[in-house]
């Protein structure tokens, strides 16, 4: 993620926190709700993506130095360190479904990443993109209520295997295989941040889950990278990495999820590919062709309708997908 994420899916005392904020988010870390917040939900969503998949380029040109799993421990140690030393989360007063809750948030973005780093070490960053979004859009299609959704969901999925240059037979097996994994862990992200959020006040829960999913991660990296990970030169990217793929883009979403329904903010992640196939542009030296432009403006347009659907609605969709109550018991 995606950054992929992706990223691929939180509030105080858990009476509180079991409602969705009427009000809007929680203060951001460093009370960055204010800056942040005008954004709206949409532009969290969107500056979010933009931050992770220009990430996740400069992830691709870091791969060389530290490795696929090297990558993604750095990312996740350094996004843990600075979101736990910014929010310094309280780790008393939470219930036993809290913790459950977020440790699983932290399991599903640990896979995530790493399942989406294995895949852009295998195949080109635009078809790794392309492939893992089809969690989130399975997703909206899952979670949506009305017909309409499925519209957009259709019109997304139509935009992003156009984008795939209408097939992928030509792509490593194994990269198609983990990026399909790292769309089924962005799908469950997208899930368990909405309901972290909810549980954990401010960005405390993101905080918490990096800190689960650097752990996880740390021996996988030790194991594949080792003294490569303390050279200087890759841990100044490797922290770049973890600024623009983790810390600014997860705690945009988490933001935004407080206030834009799952199955919206599932079809926005259909954008994913075209951000991508930008950033593979500017950073990587991947041209776009005429196909890739059409697919393009066929998810934008996806986005906007489902967009415009929400506000039809004045904001009154369901905040977390069907199923468990709103508490995520």
């Amino acid at each position: 993620m995606s950054t992929p994420s992706a990223t691929p899916g939180t509030p105080t005392p858990a009476a509180a926190s079991a409602a969705p904020h009427a009000t809007g988010p929680a203060p951001a870390p460093g009370g960055a709700t204010g800056r942040w917040g005008s954004l709206g939900p949409v532009g969290l969503v969107l500056a979010g993506g933009v931050s992770v998949q220009f990430g996740a380029a400069l992830a691709v040109s870091l791969m060389p130095r530290a490795g696929a799993l090297g990558v993604v421990t750095l990312r996740l140690v350094v996004a843990a360190v600075v979101l736990l030393l910014v929010c310094r989360p309280r780790l008393r007063g939470h219930s036993r479904a809290d913790w459950g809750t977020v440790v699983v948030f932290g399991i599903a973005m640990a896979g995530m990443n790493g399942l989406f780093y294995q895949a852009v070490d295998r195949i080109p960053l635009g078809p790794a993109v392309t492939l893992e979004v089809l969690g989130p859009l399975a997703l909206s299609v899952l979670a949506s209520r009305r017909a309409v959704n499925l519209v957009w969901a259709a019109l997304a999925l139509a935009g992003v295997f156009l984008l795939g240059g209408g097939g992928f037979d030509g792509l490593d097996p194994a990269g198609a295989a983990f990026a399909l994994g790292a769309g089924a862990m962005w799908a469950a992200y997208i899930v368990f941040s909405a309901r972290t959020g909810r549980r954990f006040p401010q960005a405390d829960g993101l905080a918490l889950a990096m800190a689960v999913g650097a752990v996880l991660f740390l021996p996988l990296g030790i194991a594949e990278s080792g003294a490569k990970l303390a050279d200087p030169v890759t841990l100044a990217l490797g922290a770049g990495v973890a600024l623009l793929s983790s810390v600014l883009p997860y705690t945009l979403e988490l933001l935004a999820l407080r206030r834009l329904p799952a199955p919206t903010f599932a079809i926005l992640m259909s954008l994913e590919p075209a951000l991508a196939a930008a950033a593979g542009f500017l950073i990587l030296d991947q041209s776009l062709s005429a196909t890739q432009s059409a697919a393009i403006a066929l998810v934008i347009a996806a986005s906007m309708g489902a967009v415009r659907t929400q506000v039809g609605r004045g904001g009154r969709a369901k905040r977390e997908l069907p199923g468990p109550g709103a508490d995520g018991r």
